[in-house]
């Protein structure tokens, strides 16, 4: 897992953001342009692989894609048709060079380059055996896993490696690979991580989010679907189905957290769904108040659809500054400590002697939500009645998420009356399970064959847990693959 959690943002990340793209001649820029708008997915760490005239060409770079693909002579140093892209948030592998994707390898059927968003639940099983069968890794990251796998099988061509690879490996992925005439996707077999199919002119993209495409003007395609593999090349997209169906189990935390407001699935928006769970938390959890504060950025379309169904007033009462530095690289806890101050500001004006409903996307450890608080109490609140729109997040994540251990999860240790008392406010709700499925479905959860992976809220694990199971608590599980 992540070697950091960043207490100034107190929210759960996602592993990253992939793209990829074949056929124009222009793709190491819109591989650059593609990674921009997934920024928001992985901002610790970024790399892409270009293919061109029987050569790999690789560049990776700790830091944001606007600080380290610039220049004009990127084409140069990344030509080529076909180039895939990652943004990294390290959980599963420290931070370091050697963990940033894509990562290369020779293979008997020649150079391939793979790029991956998720997390394998059995990777550290399928290490162990990889490593007694005499592999050599370079990296901690799970992806290494599924690379070896693909090269350790008889089958041919590539295609069959990875069909036999993925028959392996267990939890949720969303892959690309690129070789020297191929992009392929792949996704796993209940689609638990996103993958999305676009069209520019003659070339095709592949993408974690629809927003990727807008950027470069690429035309939304269609959804991978679960359990897919596409295959990419000059003579067009093929699409393979090569295991058994399954019922697609999409994380609902793209709706939640992690996509863009701007993105699409499943063809919804994602901003509409937002706002309809400010809506139903409205209903659920009726009050008289003065104004809608929500807490930035991930708060404002549910405190809108909050407002809007019971005609309170929306305020920005937090004003939020976009140019505070990632605050888990401060040495201390004491600058950790003043960052929050620094990135969060009330703006007393709106708050003093006011009945405040605060919204926001979610409550994971509380810490933040508790200087919150405390912000807008020091401006003079009169009330303060803290709303999140999704349900208590009592389980920890296996499938990619970032989050903490179930023993620090606010919503396990803590029951309602004592979260309250815990964050110092007036009351307390959080949006319900059901209403969550409404706002995204229209219906509430089906508890037989439930529609998305919920397992943070429910405990209700989509797919086996191998070793998280050998494990003697999800902490241990977490921390496993900090190797070095």
């Amino acid at each position: 897992m992540s070697m950091f959690w960043d207490h100034d943002d107190d929210k759960p990340r996602e592993e990253c953001g992939i793209f990829g793209i074949f056929g124009h001649p222009e793709a190491s820029i819109l591989t650059t342009l593609g990674l921009h708008a997934l920024q928001h997915r992985g901002q610790e760490a970024c790399g892409i692989v270009s293919y061109s005239e029987e050569r790999f060409y690789t560049e990776k770079h700790m830091g944001l894609v606007g600080d380290s693909f610039v220049g004009d002579d990127l084409p140069k140093r990344l030509p080529g048709h076909a180039a895939i892209g990652h943004n990294r948030y390290s959980t599963q592998g420290k931070s370091a060079m050697r963990n940033i994707q894509p990562i290369f390898a020779d293979l008997a059927t020649g150079g391939c380059a793979i790029a991956h968003n998720g997390n394998l639940t059995n990777a550290r099983k399928l290490r162990q055996e990889l490593v007694e069968e005499g592999a050599i890794f370079q990296t901690t990251m799970d992806t290494e896993v599924a690379l070896q796998l693909i090269a350790k099988s008889p089958q041919v061509p590539l295609t069959n490696k990875l069909i036999e690879a993925m028959g392996r490996i267990e939890g949720g992925y969303a892959l690309v690979v690129l070789t020297g005439d191929k992009l392929i996707g792949a996704r796993d077999p209940i689609g638990l991580r996103p993958l999305v199919l676009g069209k520019l002119g003659d070339a095709y993209v592949l993408a974690s989010e629809t927003c990727a495409f807008d950027i470069i003007g690429a035309e939304f395609v269609r959804e991978i679907e679960n359990g897919e593999i596409v295959v990419i090349s000059e003579e067009g997209i093929e699409s393979i189905t090569p295991f058994p169906p399954r019922p697609a189990r999409p994380c609902v935390f793209e709706y939640v957290y992690f996509s863009r407001p701007d993105s699409f699935i499943q063809g919804r928006s994602v901003y509409d769904v937002r706002r309809r769970m400010g809506k139903y938390l409205a209903d659920e959890n009726p009050l008289d108040a003065d104004i809608i504060v929500p807490v930035p950025d991930g708060g404002i379309p549910a405190a809108i659809g909050y407002s809007d169904a019971t005609g309170i007033p929306f305020q920005l009462g937090i004003i939020r500054s976009h140019y505070i530095g990632r605050t888990f690289i401060q040495p201390t806890q004491s600058g950790r400590t003043k960052s929050v101050s620094r990135k969060h500001s009330a703006n007393r004006a709106v708050l003093e002697g006011k009945r405040v409903v605060l919204i926001d996307d979610s409550i994971v450890r509380g810490t933040t939500s508790k200087k919150i608080v405390q912000m807008v109490r020091d401006a003079g609140a009169k009330e303060i009645h803290f709303r999140s729109a999704s349900p208590p997040i009592k389980h920890p994540d296996f499938y990619g998420i970032d989050m903490p251990s179930t023993e620090e999860l606010f919503a396990a240790q803590y029951d309602i009356e004592e979260m309250a008392k815990e964050l110092g406010v007036d009351s307390l709700s959080f949006l319900s399970v059901d209403g969550l499925y409404r706002a995204i479905d229209g219906s509430p959860r089906h508890d037989d064959v439930p529609a998305h992976a919920d397992h943070c809220f429910t405990g209700d694990y989509p797919t086996p847990l191998a070793d998280r199971d050998s494990s003697e608590s999800s902490k241990e599980y977490q921390l496993s693959f900090l190797l070095d």
